[in-house]
């Protein structure tokens, strides 16, 4: 038999998920910032995109976060 679907924690997982992922793009972006002239360009352009799609992940979270908002309050 299967669990029924309890999403009453989706925003705190969603919210704590976002968190995570800022304090990734954060310190990729520090070490960035205090090793350029260390790491090579194609390390450089790898961390670059990671942190490009951290934000579009970010963004996403976001609006999921909103929609299960309003899902809870319907």
């Amino acid at each position: 038999m299967a669990k029924p679907d309890n999403r009453s924690d989706n925003v705190e997982k969603l919210q704590e998920n976002v968190q995570n992922t800022i304090e990734n793009f954060r310190e990729t972006q520090e070490y960035l910032d205090e090793h350029a002239d260390e790491i090579s360009g194609e390390e450089m352009e790898q961390l670059q995109e990671k942190n490009a799609r951290r934000e579009e992940s970010i963004a996403s979270f976001r609006e999921e976060i909103k929609d299960e908002a309003a899902a809870q309050n319907d």
